[in-house]
């Protein structure tokens, strides 16, 4: 059974409601109504409109204003607006408009210009219904399949430590190091996947603690000193003396220090340095208004960001420079970034002189 569309009308005049419901009373709408823009605030979680007729003027809080609320709400900001006015200047228009208001009517309102632009603001609203159910559907069978890969990939990782201790020859087990090494990349990538689905749907819940960031960053610097050793590059962490406890989750924190060191590894040429830095700023020291209580940057001198890759970096599956032979997913700062503003944090990267990045967080 198809659902009624319901359509909230918000008039401090209700002889306006009476007009637009005389226009409408045969389209087979559930027609709703609110004397003030506050009333139709606290009520719209209740109305669930599809649709939004909106009167400009109204005391106290004009249809503007309202709009404007409304549009800054993730929950509301697709439901279409038609703002119903007597006035028609152009400024109001665009004062309308701006505030996000999708369409615009002039009192004395016109049935047959009512009946049409409401059809047509409709059809949008149940396109985009349709097209947010189908990405919904795909992105919930996307985690299902990430999720049930966790299974045969702990079986190949269980099944490659027990091969390594077996007495094989040094050719196999480089081999067998490689799948294991392989296999833990893909393990660190279902994991991203997982936690940045949760972080999207609003269900991952924050388990903060009073962390002392100079031992995390100790223990994400020996973490990687293997591999840093490896490709021949310095890796060295700039503490200081004293630390001061802040309040974050660990475990997420973790993971967002690995993802900018291993991201630094990456792109880091042989024989340069990768710096991972922890800072305690003095309370004048403000970011944007925060007032943060620890800076951590991690410093390379790799092939470093262009201007325009700034802005988007952070985006999800936006990549920095494309290197050859090194795996670029594009998630890795997209997790980042949300577990940063989730602690209401700030991340950012700026240029590193004369060469390469530097990934600043703040919390």
């Amino acid at each position: 059974m198809n659902k009624r569309n319901s359509v909230f009308v918000v008039d401090d005049e209700p002889k306006a409601f009476d007009v637009i419901e005389a226009h409408l009373y045969r389209e087979g709408y559930d027609l709703f109504y609110a004397s003030s823009g506050q009333d139709a605030l606290n009520r719209l979680d209740a109305v669930e409109p599809d649709l939004i007729l909106l009167d400009v003027m109204m005391p106290q809080m004009d249809g503007i204003e309202v709009c404007s609320q409304i549009k800054s709400d993730p929950r509301w900001k697709h439901v279409p607006i038609i703002m119903v006015t007597a006035l028609n200047s152009k400024q109001d228009l665009a004062r309308s408009l701006n505030a996000g208001a999708d369409d615009f009517l002039t009192k004395p309102v016109s049935g047959i210009e009512l009946r049409a632009r409401v059809r047509s603001m409709l059809r949008i609203k149940k396109q985009y219904d349709a097209l947010e159910a189908t990405l919904r559907l795909r992105e919930d069978l996307s985690n299902m399949i990430v999720h049930d890969l966790r299974n045969p990939l702990t079986n190949i990782l269980l099944c490659s430590s027990l091969l390594s201790e077996s007495g094989l020859d040094e050719k196999s087990l480089r081999r067998l190091q490689m799948i294991a090494e392989s296999g833990r990349e893909l393990n660190s990538l279902i994991d991203s996947l997982l936690m940045l689905a949760k972080m999207e749907s609003g269900k991952m819940i924050l388990n903060r603690v009073e962390a002392n960031l100079n031992q995390l960053a100790s223990t994400v610097v020996s973490q990687f000193q293997a591999l840093a050793d490896h490709k021949k590059i310095h890796l060295v962490s700039q503490l200081p003396t004293q630390y001061q406890g802040v309040l974050i989750d660990t475990n997420l924190f973790h993971r967002v220090l690995e993802n900018l060191i291993s991201n630094a590894l990456k792109f880091s040429p042989s024989e340069s340095t990768v710096i991972l830095q922890v800072d305690y700023p003095d309370e004048e020291v403000s970011f944007d208004s925060l007032s943060p209580r620890a800076i951590l940057r991690v410093i390379d001198s790799g092939s470093g960001i262009s201007e325009e890759r700034k802005q988007r970096i952070f985006d999800k599956y936006e990549v920095g420079t494309l290197t050859t032979g090194v795996s670029q997913i594009g998630l890795g700062l997209t997790f980042c970034k949300m577990v940063v503003e989730a602690h209401h944090g700030r991340i950012f990267v700026e240029d590193n002189k004369p060469q390469g990045a530097i990934f600043t967080v703040v919390v």
